[in-house]
Parts: C-alpha cells; structure tokens; sequence
C-alpha cells in the first residue's frame, strides 16, 4: 500500500499535457479543486469524469498506475462515507435502529463527498505526475515573482516545495524497506489493537526519522558543495513561455470552471 501513493512521483512521456507551461499546469489544478468545492450535484462529477479521463489519455499515464494512488486513501474515503451516512440528518429516513439512523440525504452526501476525494487525488497526482521537479520548481517561483516586491523569498519557497513533494516516494521506498526488514527480524505490525499497533511502529519510526535527516544533512552539503545561493543571479537553459497550447488548456479549464458554477447555480 505504501508504495501505491503516486503524488510526488514523476512519469516521463511524450504527451501533450507534459508539454504544457508548469504555470499553466499549476494553475489549472488550483483551478480544478476550487471547482470540486463548488459542485454540489452528481451532474457536476459526471463532467469531471468526462474531463479528467480526456485529461489522462492525453497524459499517456497507465490509468492503472493513476489508480493505484486510490489504495493508499481508501481507509479515508470510507471513513468519510461512513461519518457523512450515519450522521448527516435528512427527512427521508431509509433505517434506523437505536441512535443510528440512514437517511437518503446522507447516502446523498456520503456519494458526493467520496467523488471528491477521489478526484482530487487523480487531479494532483496528474500535476505531479506529468511535470519534472525543475519544471515544477520554475512555475511555483514564477508564480511567486510577484510577493517578492513584500519580501517574500519566492525561489526558496518553490525549491522547498519541491523537495518535499519528492521526497514523499522517496521517504515511502525507505519506510517500505524499513518495515520488511523489521518483519524479517519478527516484527508484527498487523496483529493487535490500536494500542499494540502503535507502540509496533515505534521501531519503524526511529530509524525512519534518522534516515530523514540524514538524506536532509547529505542533500545540504551537495547543494553547498555546488555553490547553491539560491535564485540570486541564477539563470535557466529553457525560460517559460507561454505557446499556444497552454492557451488551450486555459481556455477549456476556464470552460470547465463555468460549467460547475452554471450546474451549481442554475
């Protein structure tokens, strides 16, 4: 399961969304999620289908492999679909037993609310999936350019960013390694109560926590060695530039975007 979390991973390709300004990329995500708030009807979720799998066959991502992000969250999809059935209150009662009562408004809500999770995972996996960290680096501190006239360190923001956008599969391979190597030596981190399950993942933690700072400390000292100074009289071999298909792709997550406001509201 820990290997199956795709935010943070990056899947080279030949495609047309690859080739997109990461500007563009990172304001069409911002722009897809604020839409996913604003729906509020199923009708709403059957168009985001409808993009996002035009989006991930343009992408050339395995539909598998932007899948398998999902396992790592079904727990939390469940939970959620769990707390919004049995405690959202509703006229049409379908069951009730004691305190416990289903009502068709909070399966209603209960749906809507797993779809939006659910597509808003594959909607950040598809950033991060179709854009290299240099290219996401450079459209956060271009986007960032404009704070910095209040003081605002735009480069060294997006450079932490990124970092810790990749090292989440990284810290994951490490923390998959860990486990089977305490399960080797007998350790037990399925068996038990929550207590017991806990107190097991201390073994996991500790040497988890010493590897993350290590790889900190090695990553420092490279940047170091190579006379990082930050974005300060730093230049680029390949500068942004807005082409005509991110005009495109503006104008139909603009289009997308109205469509959730008119199936919201009218």
């Amino acid at each position: 399961m820990i290997r199956d979390i795709t935010i943070g991973q990056y899947y080279p390709a030949e495609s047309w969304i690859h080739k997109l300004d990461p500007r563009v990329k990172i304001m069409s995500t911002l722009i897809f999620i604020i839409a996913l708030f604003v729906a509020n009807r199923y009708i709403g979720y059957a168009f985001t289908i409808i993009f996002l799998g035009t989006v991930i066959y343009l992408s050339k991502v395995p539909i598998k492999f932007m899948l398998k992000g999902l396992r790592a969250i079904l727990v939390i999809i469940l939970l959620t679909v769990a707390l919004n059935i049995f405690m959202t209150p509703g006229e049409n009662v379908l069951w009730s037993y004691k305190f416990i009562t289903i009502t068709a408004e909070g399966l209603y809500i209960a749906g809507l609310m797993a779809l939006r999770l659910i597509f808003l995972i594959i909607g950040s996996s598809i950033l991060t999936l179709t854009t290299s960290p240099i290219q996401l680096t450079d459209g956060i501190e271009k986007l960032l350019n404009p704070f910095k006239k209040i003081g605002i360190p735009a480069h060294e923001i997006a450079m932490m960013m990124t970092i810790a956008l990749r090292f989440i599969p990284i810290l994951l391979e490490e923390t998959d390694k860990i486990m089977k190597a305490q399960m080797a030596r007998g350790a037990d981190f399925e068996s038990g109560g929550v207590i017991k399950r806990a107190k097991s993942l201390i073994p996991l933690l500790v040497p988890l926590f010493i590897s993350a700072f290590r790889r900190a400390d090695e990553l420092a000292m490279a940047m170091e060695a190579r006379c990082y100074r930050g974005g300060e009289n730093r230049t680029r071999m390949k500068q942004l530039v807005i082409q005509k298909q991110d005009y495109i792709a503006i104008g139909v997550i603009s289009l997308f975007m109205i469509i959730m406001i008119l199936i919201r509201f009218i």
